[in-house]
């Protein structure tokens, strides 16, 4: 069933410029949509694709206009066309309910009301699942583990003993909150263990990605803030901790005891050493390595990474070698030959 274009414009706050009277029965996205779709989009330098679309309306920033479509203006075109997807296609998964006879839960263990515990899950002594849980298969929950309402475990995490993890957080499968940090000493050529005996705090909000690790502190928290996102394939070492809502991409790595400040963003794969310090609204760019402390508000590029304003200059030098290169072998040329041509009058004068 459709609706009214009107009635979407009303929902997410924006303003019709063209047929308010549309029928849209769908949301899809710019290259893919058809007509009686509604879709967006969210960068105004790509304002050319709006005319070929195929779809019945798009949702863009205030100030867009097309000579062929209806066009709903927002503040926030990514964030209004989420409000779009969720009136027209409802949440369609379905999350375990109630506590299976197959999963494993100790007497000690306090379950809040309407937790969800599915098949073969685990929970040791004394950990508390808060109310509206839901812990998937395959899942081990440590002892001593808190975990905080309406906060969803995928399949085949493990939480190890005494991590806390807040409420309404989302962890994807296969990751590890709580495995031993790295830690060793070397006597006589033989590694031996450091006993790590920290917790990990997750705090409300979070989302961690699949086959993420977080390694517990030797002493005291690994701490991961409020309403940060982290995406898959992730390494965070012992002890570190990363500011509220920051955002953490794929393959990124960050060594032991490093801090990172609130709404700090890593691109993929950047790497961090271990005992240092990145101040708030820090980003960091794809694939950089970071060796040393930056304060806030910084952009880093590179390996070693440096402020992108001294980066930017490196590149263009390091692009400009070849012709610096063919420079330096003319001069060289020249002046070999002029050698040469004194040499040989003088041999011959």
């Amino acid at each position: 069933m459709g609706k009214t274009l009107k009635e979407i414009a009303r929902a997410v706050g924006g303003k019709i410029v063209g047929d308010e009277n549309i029928i849209i029965t769908g949301v899809c996205g710019i290259k893919e949509a058809q007509p009686g779709d509604i879709t967006f989009l969210a960068n105004p330098k790509y304002n050319q694709f709006i005319d070929k679309t195929q779809a019945s309306a798009v949702i863009a920033a205030k100030g867009a206009e097309s000579t062929s479509k209806t066009i709903v203006q927002v503040e926030n075109p990514s964030l209004a066309f989420t409000k779009v997807i969720a009136m027209f296609i409802p949440d369609a998964i379905k999350h375990p309910a109630g506590i299976s006879d197959k999963a494993v839960v100790s007497k000690t263990a306090r379950i809040g009301k309407n937790a969800a515990i599915s098949h073969y899950a685990v929970i040791e002594e004394n950990s508390q699942i808060a109310e509206g849980v839901i812990i998937y298969p395959n899942c081990y929950i440590g002892s001593n583990v808190k975990i905080g309402a309406n906060t969803v475990i995928y399949s085949n995490v493990t939480i190890r003993e005494g991590s806390t993890i807040g409420e309404n957080v989302i962890i994807h499968s296969g990751t590890v909150i709580g495995s031993d940090g790295f830690g060793y000493i070397e006597i006589n050529g033989t590694q031996h263990k450091i006993p790590q005996v920290g917790i990990v705090v997750i705090e409300d909000d979070v989302e961690i990605g699949a086959n993420v690790a977080i390694a517990r502190a030797r002493f005291g928290k690994t701490v991961i803030g409020k309403g940060t996102k982290i995406d898959n394939l992730v390494q965070i070492a012992h002890n570190v901790k990363i500011g509220p809502g920051s955002i953490i991409v794929a393959q990124a790595g960050i060594s032991g005891s490093t801090t990172i400040g609130k709404n700090a963003i890593l691109a993929g794969q950047a790497g961090l050493v271990g005992h240092i310090e990145l101040g708030d609204n820090v980003i960091v760019g794809a694939q950089a390595g970071v060796t040393k402390s930056f304060s806030k508000d910084t952009i880093l590029l590179g390996s070693p990474a440096r402020p992108i304003s001294e980066q930017k200059k490196l590149f263009a030098y390091i692009d400009r070698l070849p012709e610096l290169f063919a420079a330096f072998k003319k001069i060289k040329d020249k002046v070999l030959t002029s050698n040469g041509k004194a040499e040989n009058d003088k041999n011959t004068g």
